[in-house]
């Protein structure tokens, strides 16, 4: 049990470090040294950083303290023991390593600073903790305001971005606007992953059929429950009948619903992203 223990710290504290190099290269590498920002505290204290001359690893480290302890409170001590080691890990590459500017095409700036910032916040994610603090925030307001994380962080963003075209220039703003949708897609591929799971929800009076083409020729894991019919398209219909759920790729899912529609044209059928599984048959590593 001690070594399984030790080795999935090693794993996360691998991980928190991976995600910390690649930041440090986003920010060192791209986005430093060509004036463009990011977005959530990252973005505040580079922008801060900017019209005050302060050191950006001096500033990371400030701004990001409020929100480790609003993270303590919210989710738990070794969450924010990570984070405050992953941010001081960050503040410390950045005043530390010297990264040559890669590029000085601001496209090919603005995408892959916000590629490795993002590949950064992702790896630090699936290590258990964060770079940025925006997202701690938001998970707190969505508690006492009438809005989700992501509108949350997208409104702080705005702000943000508004505040860089009126204090900086309206160009630079708009590429690290750019800056900020490339890394926010590769938080998300890293998080995700490649493979994009569906859960696929089937309710069919051939359900017998359906579940032997999913478990015999898919080879994935099948839930059956019974159900009830309740209002159709025949009116009010009180049937008992078995629904079927499975997780499968989105390679399958046109594969499945053609051969459900061969077997039952009437079948119901719901689809679904799934962003995170666990054990079964799916062979994906989860997020935590």
């Amino acid at each position: 049990m001690l070594p399984r223990v030790v080795g999935a710290a090693v794993f996360r504290a691998g991980l928190l470090l991976a995600g910390v190099a690649s930041a440090a290269v986003g920010l060192k590498g791209f986005l430093l040294p060509n004036g463009f920002i990011d977005g959530g505290v990252t973005g505040i204290a580079l922008l801060a950083s900017q019209l005050t001359h302060i050191s950006l690893s001096l500033l990371i480290v400030v701004i990001n303290v409020p929100f480790v302890l609003l993270g303590y409170r919210q989710l738990g001590g070794p969450f924010a023991a990570r984070t405050l080691a992953a941010i001081l890990a960050l503040a410390g590459a950045v005043a530390v390593v010297s990264v040559p500017p890669l590029t000085h095409d601001k496209l090919l700036i603005a995408v892959f600073g916000g590629f490795f910032l993002g590949a950064g916040s992702g790896l630090a994610m699936r290590g258990g903790g964060v770079l940025d603090g925006t997202e701690i925030l938001a998970v707190y307001l969505t508690r006492k305001l009438p809005a989700s994380i992501g509108d949350i962080v997208l409104i702080i963003n705005v702000i943000i971005f508004g505040v860089a075209a009126w204090l900086l220039s309206v160009e630079t703003a708009l590429y690290s606007v750019l800056a900020y949708l490339a890394a926010a897609k590769t938080v998300d591929f890293v998080l995700v992953g490649i493979e994009e799971y569906i859960g696929l929800t089937v309710i069919s009076f051939h359900s017998p059929e359906i579940r032997r083409f999913i478990t015999e020729r898919l080879h994935r894991g099948a839930t059956v429950y019974e159900v009830t019919q309740g209002y159709g398209s025949h009116g009010a219909q009180y049937l008992k009948v078995e629904a079927i759920f499975t997780v499968i790729t989105r390679l399958e899912i046109m594969t499945l619903t053609d051969e459900i529609n061969k077997i039952d044209p009437r079948a119901f059928i719901v689809q679904h992203s799934v962003n995170d599984i666990k054990g079964g048959l799916i062979k994906k590593r989860a997020l935590h």
